[in-house]
């Protein structure tokens, strides 16, 4: 039977250093993605998960299970996210929201032509739905990612920035509110993709 994150962790404060590299091989790359999304740099995201472990590590000693593991992970890593951000420390990269887009490079056979225009309007969707959502406050931001990319609950999102749900969920509704304002033109638009499909944010 699989050991839960705070099993392995209680493990790692215990000295169990194969427990530690369990939790990074799970937890590196979504840790990255955000990151990634967050500060729009990759070299500077590595950098920042490598911090994020380093702290974790540290911490081991101190560590209680007072919360999901992947919340305390998420909240040093928006910590560092944000002090990034504020201290300007990173490039302005255009670097995807969705790291899963450089998979979808068309390959040097020659597409279809409708297949290569369908493939222009998503690029193109994709990058007024990057910009829209890296033009939020902060913490807002942080909000959207954790949610809409990384499929967590409100309880979770909200320990992570600190807040209460309520609090919460106003973020989140002005977040998408600002998004649907910024986006109404791509949603008027015809998509390369069924309708229904994409719209929502």
């Amino acid at each position: 039977m699989a050991r839960t994150d705070v099993q392995l962790m209680l493990d790692v404060k215990a000295g169990n250093e194969l427990s530690f590299e369990v939790l990074l091989q799970k937890y590196r790359l979504p840790l990255v993605n955000f990151l990634c999304r967050m500060v729009r740099d990759q070299a500077t995201a590595e950098d920042l998960a490598q911090e994020v472990f380093l702290r974790v590590y540290r911490a081991r000693k101190e560590y209680t299970p007072s919360a999901k593991f992947t919340t305390w992970l998420f909240r040093i890593a928006t910590n560092l996210a944000l002090n990034s951000i504020r201290d300007g420390k990173h490039q302005q990269m255009q670097i995807s929201i969705d790291a899963r887009e450089e998979d979808e490079t068309p390959l040097e056979v020659p597409a279809r032509e409708k297949l290569a225009e369908d493939r222009l309007i998503e690029r193109e969707r994709n990058e007024m739905i990057r910009q829209a959502v890296y033009s939020l406050p902060e913490e807002q931001r942080v909000a959207v990612v954790l949610h809409k990319y990384h499929d967590m609950d409100y309880s979770e999102i909200g320990k992570i920035l600190g807040c209460s749900e309520s609090a919460l969920k106003s973020l989140l509704f002005r977040a998408y509110e600002a998004l649907r304002v910024q986006l109404a033109l791509l949603v008027a638009k015809p998509a390369a993709h069924p309708a229904g499909e994409g719209r929502g944010i």
